[in-house]
């Protein structure tokens, strides 16, 4: 049997379908496992034990189809379910699963600002298109393999190789991210150093927290590799992170995680963390909230209660436990 799993973007999305993957190949150990997603994500299944072929996305879907005819796959696992996933089962004609995105309770509990959609994680829902095989569950976490063998002391001061908080500071858009000034204060009362991470976007906000606090806390936004990023998220005591890629990546490495959820819910997305032993979903009930599915560029009330408001001792005393 030879199976073709598709989910092209993005990094949250993509490390939630790698429990699919070693599903379907542990679980039929005849079976040939193929992934295929954009260019920008291949780092995601780089080293990934239980893939036998990675195919990337080409600029014209002819050639993407193509590429997919010529594997002669007996079936496809749809995990994105979009126009062009849509184009690619049609042109070829082979027996796809397709994932139920759900999309119209989605846009519902939106319009009312209630969650309708029922609080099954992605993962459970991405291995419901795989059923018909006999595949399911095995309970283990998501998986992340770290290209290179680093040393904590080549990336980091002395004073952090005893133990450190991993903030990820960063996120696509701003109602996924916190102000400054509350990162600021929940730093302040942290026990211990605090490293920030994120991408280059967010490297004058770690320069202003940095700045306002002192050596405690060290800003590597922009400054590590994502893959130096990862490897730092997998030694940190606790992990502290928005709705984003880096800290949906923590969870394979099982750390504490404080998961903090602005304008989107983690419900309706089904991404709260995932077999992690110990976690804390931070966020509050509003009226307003969820004002989006994937988060917006500025609150649309102006008053961004739904970031403002957290509590802040939760989340400091979870840390600090």
């Amino acid at each position: 049997m030879k199976v073709l799993v598709i989910r092209f973007s993005s990094m949250g999305d993509i490390i939630y379908t790698t429990p699919v993957v070693r599903c379907l190949k542990k679980q039929l150990p005849n079976a040939e496992v193929h992934f295929i997603t954009k260019p920008a994500f291949k780092y995601i299944y780089d080293n990934n034990p239980y893939l036998d072929k990675l195919l990337l996305l080409k600029p014209s879907l002819s050639e993407t189809i193509a590429d997919i005819n010529a594997e002669g796959y007996d079936h496809i696992i749809d995990l994105h379910n979009n126009l062009r996933t849509a184009i690619i089962k049609l042109r070829t004609r082979i027996h796809s699963s397709t994932y139920n995105k759900q999309t119209i309770l989605k846009w519902l509990s939106l319009k009312l600002h209630k969650n309708l959609v029922s609080p099954v994680h992605l993962v459970d829902r991405y291995l419901k298109t795989v059923k018909f095989l006999g595949v399911t569950n095995d309970g283990e976490p998501i998986d992340y393999y770290i290209n290179k063998a680093y040393q904590l002391a080549d990336l980091l001061p002395a004073s952090y190789l005893n133990g450190y908080t991993a903030f990820v500071i960063g996120a696509t858009h701003f109602t996924k991210r916190m102000p400054n000034k509350k990162i600021i204060s929940i730093c302040k009362e942290i026990e211990g150093p605090v490293l920030l991470l994120g991408g280059n976007d967010v490297k004058i906000n770690g320069d202003e927290i940095a700045s306002a606090i002192g050596e405690k806390v060290n800003n590597a936004c922009g400054r590590t590799s994502l893959d130096e990023s990862v490897f730092l998220v997998s030694k940190a005591k606790t992990v502290i992170g928005f709705d984003t890629g880096l800290t949906h990546i923590a969870e394979a490495f099982d750390r504490p995680i404080v998961s903090i959820w602005g304008g989107t819910v983690p419900d309706l997305l089904g991404v709260q963390p995932y077999m992690v032993k110990k976690s804390l979903l931070a966020g509050i009930d509003l009226d307003c909230r969820p004002c989006s599915k994937f988060g917006l560029e500025k609150c649309p009330l102006g008053h961004f209660k739904c970031m403002w408001d957290i509590p802040e001792d939760a989340i400091t005393e979870f840390v600090n436990s």
